[in-house]
């Protein structure tokens, strides 16, 4: 789950309001922190927390703008879950290259943005949703138990190349 008004969205990030980046950082960051909270004691023989982040996070992508720093933000709360709340419960960040989603589709340029990762990715194409899917299906069985707190590229590889 990801939100930012859209004029702080698609504006320069240092001509985001304050009203504008703490919604952002509320929806897009903390709400995983209250979801946690409340997922915690229903957790109570073990489980598995995931969010969805962007290489945006790390490196500074061209019209990510606000939402790069509010994901950064969304990875550190990854690790400390994971610090907190292991052995019982993991957590993962999963990074997906560009996915089309309706989130993604107020970034500008979006399009663009979709057909350069897919040239640079060794893999020669994007994940799409259903590879998402799968390797959150095994990070949620036994076969992923030893893994927690990281932040999880499913890109094809689009994360490694320049």
């Amino acid at each position: 789950m990801a939100f930012a008004p859209k004029e702080d969205l698609q504006g320069r990030l240092v001509d985001s309001s304050l009203a504008g980046f703490q919604v952002a950082m509320d929806v897009s960051c903390h709400s995983f922190v209250r979801i946690a909270k409340l997922a915690e004691p229903l957790m109570s023989e073990g489980g598995t927390l995931f969010t969805m982040t962007y290489l945006g996070a790390t490196r500074a992508i061209q019209n990510y703008n606000l939402m790069g720093p509010v994901k950064a933000a969304l990875e550190a709360v990854t690790r400390y879950l994971a610090l907190e709340l292991g052995p019982q419960i993991r957590v993962h960040a999963i990074s997906p290259g560009p996915l089309k989603t309706r989130a993604a589709s107020g970034l500008a340029d979006f399009d663009q943005l979709m057909a350069k990762a897919a040239a640079r990715a060794p893999a020669g194409q994007l994940a799409t949703i259903d590879d998402v899917g799968r390797y959150v299906a095994f990070l949620a069985s036994d076969a992923g138990r030893m893994l927690t707190g990281d932040t999880l590229f499913v890109d094809g590889g689009y994360h490694i190349a320049d």
